[in-house]
């Protein structure tokens, strides 16, 4: 299993492909894959049948997967695209900070 910058949550930026630019939420991660859900980025069109006479078929817009090497976490302090590094606190456990401003990142 791989380790990811990102987590479930986090406000990314796209840096780069066809929605370079663009903020979202972290709806998911894959870290076998190293893909990760944002939404709202990356839509796709499903096609879909009815599955049951209450239930109507068509064309779904939903968000597709990305790599996660293409997007980068925001800092909700500074709003600025950022590394995340992690900071040891005096009970032992890392905390995830922002490399621009050095305030913990939230999820």
């Amino acid at each position: 299993m791989k380790k990811m910058h990102v987590k479930k949550g986090d406000t990314v930026a796209v840096i780069s492909g066809a929605e370079r630019g663009k903020k979202g939420k972290v709806l998911l991660t894959n870290p076998t894959e190293g893909r990760v859900l944002v939404e709202g980025i990356n839509m796709v069109t499903r096609h879909v049948r009815p599955r049951g006479a209450t239930e109507k078929g068509g064309r779904m817009e939903k968000e597709g997967w990305m790599f996660a090497s293409n997007v980068m976490p925001v800092c909700p302090h500074c709003k600025k695209v950022t590394r995340r590094g992690f900071k040891i606190l005096e009970n032992g456990t890392k905390q995830r900070v922002c490399k621009k401003c050095g305030k913990k990142l939230e999820s």
